[in-house]
């Protein structure tokens, strides 16, 4: 390190690295851990940076990778030109490389489509310094570019993206202060399904010891469902879903080809099944060599043996899409009993719902459902199968309604991301926090906070692992408590169901 404390250089393998002190953390910002992705390069499995020479700034974010058109995100790709997409940004309280500190990778969501680590609200300096851990961020390539099948290219690369950020951490992290032999990964919905695949990935194995998984979708993908969108994804620009026919189109237009397909799923393709009804076109594949098989699956085999595992959800998940779609409180029995016959398990599953909630209506049931098909039900069948096979976790449930918009979006998806960062008053969770947090809210994000690190650092966030006799839950609330898993109808609902990857559905 240099005599300027405001400007900490460290030597990393790759060069020498300046970044910035902010209140008292270490941040170097936008350090390429991969080449960038185009070129020779399009559609490739990441390939390592290149050195350099000299001192690099590591100031600013890295740009964002092409990114879909939901909620402006593809502006922001657009106002942050470049093909530098593979950076990683550190947080740490001793840039030293004896301090041997825990370290915390965050793999952010976004529906596989669209994601990037330069967001307020994914600002690591409150986790890394109220933690005493480093924190990293980082990109990977969303969309197309990540998940999309296409001939010629391995599957997954968002996946292998994510493990090329881990490598990097192995390698460099204790030049920041970092313990390479303590990494715990943590993500939320996309990056909640990301932290769940990687167990199940031989090519990920021994490059983290504990992981936190928020909101673990339970969309994965058969290679044959996969290959037919991203044949749509082609067929809208006249090409095929090829590496030859692909890499000749710019990285903005082929996002917008995805968006495309995305707005033409929500009028629902037969063929697509229950992602076309939740209109999601992307998602890891179940292709049988980056990814041999689903989480749950590895699991229940033990691959998660060695892995201490923290997964939760929130109690609304649903809460948010329905709000923003502008259903809440307008659902119709027709939109509910649709998603009933659409998401429930097995021939019985919409009558189980009706009499395991008999006082519910078509607002509520539609939410259950869908909370349960999408998040609520795969994250605590995770915990479940790690439990089974012998290994180790712990399960909680956020059950603080936030109070943003006069208390309608409940404990809704998402809710719990500023919490754990404690980045409380901009953005998303400005609405649903509020522009001034209560000292309710900052009570509990820095209990949430204190739970993450102690995990990170030991293996116990506080409460007691969960088990398939006990299932003891830790509720998160005003006021805590430990409890049986509260959602016993819907996990008695789903007890049967094995979350297969998602198929393409034959209607000849």
């Amino acid at each position: 390190m240099t005599v300027d404390a405001s400007r900490p250089e460290i030597r990393s393998p790759a060069g020498k690295l300046r970044g910035n002190t902010e209140q008292g953390t270490a941040v170097f910002r936008g350090i390429p851990f991969a080449s960038p992705p185009v070129g020779a390069l399009r559609f490739a499995a990441p390939r390592s940076a290149r050195h350099w020479d000299g001192v690099r700034e590591a100031v600013s974010y890295g740009p964002p990778p092409p990114q879909a058109g939901a909620f402006g995100m593809e502006a922001l790709s657009r106002d942050a030109p470049g093909d530098d997409w593979l950076t990683i940004n550190v947080w740490t309280p001793d840039p030293g490389p004896d301090a041997g500190l825990p370290v915390m990778v965050w793999i952010q969501g976004g529906a596989y489509a669209i994601g990037t680590s330069g967001l307020p609200e994914y600002d690591g300096r409150r986790l890394a310094q109220d933690g005493g851990v480093v924190v990293v961020t980082f990109n990977y390539r969303v969309g197309i570019e990540g998940f999309a099948q296409i001939d010629g290219a391995p599957a997954n690369r968002g996946l292998l993206d994510q493990v090329a950020a881990l490598e990097w951490v192995r390698d460099n992290i204790r030049a920041f202060g970092g313990d390479p032999r303590r990494v715990t990964v943590f993500g939320q919905s996309a990056g909640g399904g990301s932290v769940a695949a990687l167990p199940a990935m031989p090519r990920a194995a021994g490059l983290f010891h504990r992981a936190i998984a928020q909101s673990v979708p339970g969309t994965f993908f058969t290679t044959a469902l996969a290959a037919d969108i991203a044949a749509a994804c082609a067929a809208g620009l006249g090409l095929r879903p090829t590496v030859a026919d692909l890499s000749t189109v710019d990285p903005a237009s082929l996002a917008t080809a995805g968006d495309a397909v995305t707005a033409k799923i929500g009028n629902w393709i037969p063929a697509w099944g229950q992602a076309a009804h939740r209109t999601i076109p992307f998602a890891p594949v179940v292709d049988g060599h980056v990814l041999p098989s689903t989480p749950w699956q590895a699991l229940a085999e033990g691959a998660g043996q060695d892995i201490e595992l923290l997964v939760g959800h929130t109690r609304d998940e649903q809460r948010l899409f329905t709000a923003l779609d502008g259903t809440l409180g307008h659902v119709t029995p027709e939109q509910a009993a649709t998603a009933l016959e659409v998401f429930a398990p097995g021939p019985d599953g919409a009558r189980r719902y009706r009499d395991g909630f008999p006082e519910a209506g078509p607002d509520e049931l539609y939410e259950l459902v869908n909370s349960d098909w999408l998040f609520r039900m795969p994250t605590v069948r995770l915990a479940q199968a790690q439990a089974t096979a012998g290994g180790r976790a712990h399960l909680y449930e956020l059950t603080w309604p936030a109070p943003g918009m006069g208390g309608a979006f409940g404990a809704c998806h998402g809710l719990d991301v500023p919490l754990v960062f404690g980045n409380l008053d901009s953005g998303l969770p400005a609405m649903l926090i509020g522009e001034s947090p209560s000292a309710e809210a900052t009570a509990l994000s820095a209990w949430m906070r204190a739970a993450w690190t102690a995990f990170a650092t030991h293996g116990d966030p506080g409460w007691p692992p969960y088990d398939t006799g006990r299932r003891l839950t830790q509720l998160f609330d005003a006021r805590p408590a430990v409890t049986t898993y509260p959602e016993e109808t819907s996990r008695l609902i789903w007890h049967d169901h094995t979350f297969a990857a998602l198929p393409l559905i034959d209607h000849r």
